[in-house]
């Protein structure tokens, strides 16, 4: 079963985070078996400085995935500069070539046809996310545009299955930009037809046959109804399980749909709605946190492992030959792993290994004699550089809740290795997107990177962050810019406390609602934080909310209206703009760097704009840069240089530390330092 489902939660989930490449890169557009933190220690020698092009330029390959026959391997990885998709006979990964010919963005995500004669991708226009889906013949290169749409509509892949292994569901909000229809797209030939017109559905629900089934609607309160199309109710989902409930696939009679599903519970768990009866049954379930991933096996299409992640990620068998694939799995591979492809035949499966120590590389695991062997390594330059290792903590919050961080340490500075340095350093924290995201235990660039420059580096999931079950999510409601600015500063008081931070030298960064929280730490708390970097950040909740795109008006209520307001609502709209930095600017008194994508869809320029127009009226310090080519995140390789090169600037100027010269970083980036270029001393 290759069925990809989009519903209220999935769709809702993601709302702000930065997009791109690497989650742990804000600026940038898994799980484990039985992870652990047993890897090498850091050298107490002081690392040498890491260029930034090993950390942020294109990856020498990544993405590997397996041809659902498993004759070809495929990947992403640069041609002429731009990443773009590889395929190679599975025996001879040399005889690689490009099949897909983007100039100027590069490719983000690929997926196989279920004939294995093609591969999927999307891709938009300069990061506006009005995105179409494009066909690659693996045997010719031909690419086609499955979704050839008017200027400003957006499609989307709803469902694949290997029971039509020609086809394609897309989605397309052409007709109405807040819902999108459904088309059948016979891929051998391109011809489209419409499948089924949207009545006002946020979402679909479509069988192994890529018949549409069920449609999600939601609810006034902010809850949710997956219906037939008669309007029948299968299942009600309520506001509190709207962001943490979602349906994953049918079973193999497509009689009864797999789930994720927080309804009756805290943790998310596994079941299984039987249609007919609409009677549940809890396949899995933790007492640790939510399940958050599954392997379905491809030929019965049952789940036949899970995914768990609180301080570090962990698989769990479901039966007893898969416990034995696992075993054999992480007898070789310690870090963190993500099963991200088999083929039909279940015979050979894709594992990522993602350790904190080491960049991520791609393993082909033979189901037969159970060996693992590499396929792909995203950034081996990394392995002749010494990486910091990443310590998982639990931070309490001042009311009670735990909060699950993670710390990096410079190499040297933590001499007898007990996750403490030797002396208090200068400290980033740094801030997830979202909010409904969540820090992973990982090799993550922005640790490693900062880490090198001399800084301490920590990440904390605070309240509203997903995976820890429905009531932490559900404890940030209302509190944007309180309680969950209030679990940033315990865990800066959590790092003074333990002699990691050195209270006059800490800064605050993220992207998305990182940015947001950096406004609300540099304006809310100035006095905690020397300096701050914003990353396509939100200055008003009122203008952001207003300014969304259409099609993310369907599920508003049951995420940003609940969790924030609704600036429709005068008394709401008040209190919005109680809790956004605009509302505050004569409040910031330290410096402030504003980094921008002029396309961003989700959180706009204007954002950007209104907050250094109020703060350059008070002549406060502030430097802001600008993409023209780039939306909620810089997926450009050039563009992420460019900003790194001045973020380094930036922090070594605010902190101290240290910061590789500028010299050709902004070489091919369209860079626009628009305000405040003067504040930042290493800048041509």
């Amino acid at each position: 079963m290759r069925t990809l489902l989009a519903t209220a939660a999935l769709a809702a989930s993601a709302l702000l985070a930065a997009c791109g490449q690497q989650a742990s890169d804000p600026a940038a557009g898994s799980g484990s078996a039985a992870a652990n933190g047993g890897e090498a220690a850091a050298s107490t020698a002081e690392a040498a400085l890491i260029p930034r092009t090993m950390i942020f330029g294109n990856p020498e390959r990544t993405q590997a995935r397996i041809s659902p026959d498993g004759d070809w391997v495929s990947w992403l990885a640069p041609s002429d500069g731009v990443l773009n998709v590889w395929v190679a006979p599975a025996d001879d990964l040399d005889a690689a070539r490009v099949v897909t010919s983007d100039d100027y963005r590069g490719i983000q995500q690929h997926f196989w046809a279920p004939n294995s004669a093609y591969v999927y991708y999307i891709q938009d226009q300069g990061g506006n996310e009005n995105f179409h889906v494009y066909s690659a013949d693996v045997k010719t290169g031909e690419v086609v545009d499955l979704t050839p749409v008017a200027e400003g509509a957006r499609a989307t892949i709803q469902a694949v299955s290997s029971e039509r292994p020609d086809h394609i569901v897309v989605g397309i909000n052409e007709r109405n930009p807040q819902i999108f229809d459904l088309y059948l797209v016979d891929v051998t030939t391109g011809e489209r037809e419409l499948l089924k017109e949207n009545p006002g559905y946020a979402g679909w629900m479509i069988d192994n046959n890529l018949e549409p089934r069920f449609g999600f609607q939601t609810t006034p309160g902010g809850g949710g109804e997956i219906v037939d199309f008669d309007g029948e109710v299968l299942a009600v989902v309520p506001p509190e399980d709207f962001l943490n409930t979602q349906g994953l696939g049918f079973n193999k009679a497509n009689d009864a749909i797999y789930m994720l599903d927080s309804r009756g519970r805290d943790k998310v768990a596994l079941t299984a709605l039987t249609i007919a009866t609409g009677e549940i049954e809890v396949l899995a379930e933790s007492g640790d946190a939510d399940i958050s991933g599954l392997l379905i096996d491809s030929q019965s299409y049952e789940p036949i492992a899970y995914n768990v992640d609180y301080l570090k990620s962990s698989w769990y068998a479901m039966d007893e030959q898969t416990a034995a694939d696992l075993e054999a799995i992480t007898a070789e591979l310690g870090g963190s792993l993500s099963i991200v492809g088999t083929t039909d035949d279940m015979s050979r499966w894709i594992v990522h290994e993602d350790a904190t120590e080491r960049s991520g590389a791609y393993y082909l695991y033979d189901r037969e004699d159970r060996s693992v062997s590499k396929l792909v390594d995203q950034r081996p330059a990394l392995s002749d550089q010494t990486l910091a290792p990443m310590h998982a903590v639990e931070i309490p919050s001042r009311d009670g809740l735990t909060l699950v961080s993670y710390l990096t340490l410079p190499a040297g500075s933590d001499a007898d290795r007990d996750g403490r340095p030797d002396e208090p350093l200068p400290m980033v924290l740094a801030v997830h997107g979202g909010p409904w995201a969540r820090d992973s235990y990982g090799y993550s660039s922005w640790h490693q990177w900062l880490a090198n420059r001399g800084y301490a580096v920590l990440s904390v999931n605070y309240r509203g962050s997903t995976g820890f079950g429905k009531a932490f999510t559900r404890a940030a409601i209302k509190e944007f810019a309180g309680k969950m600015h209030d679990d940033l500063i315990d865990g800066v008081e959590w790092a003074v406390d333990k002699g990691v931070a050195d209270p006059d030298k800490v800064a605050i960064a993220g992207g998305s609602y990182g940015g947001y929280a950096t406004l609300i730490g540099v304006s809310f708390t100035p006095d905690t934080f020397a300096c701050g970097v914003d990353i396509v950040g939100p200055s008003s909740l009122v203008t952001l909310i207003e300014s969304f795109p259409e099609y993310w008006k369907p599920f508003l209520e049951g995420t940003w209206y609940t969790y924030v307001g609704d600036p429709a609502v005068a008394e709401e709209r008040e209190d919005m703009l109680g809790r956004s930095a605009i509302s505050r600017v004569d409040d910031i008194s330290v410096p402030l760097l504003v980094g921008q994508g002029e396309n961003d869809p989700r959180v706009t320029k204007l954002e950007s704009d209104q907050l250094v127009e109020a703060m350059s009226a008070n002549e406060l310090p502030v430097t802001y840069v600008n993409f023209p080519d780039e939306g909620h995140g810089f997926a450009r390789p050039e563009n992420r240089l460019a900003f790194y090169a001045v973020m380094e600037g930036f922090l070594e100027g605010c902190l101290g530390g240290k910061s590789e010269p500028v010299e050709d970083a902004f070489d091919g980036s369209s860079i626009e330092i628009l305000y405040g270029k003067g504040y930042i001393g290493n800048l041509p």
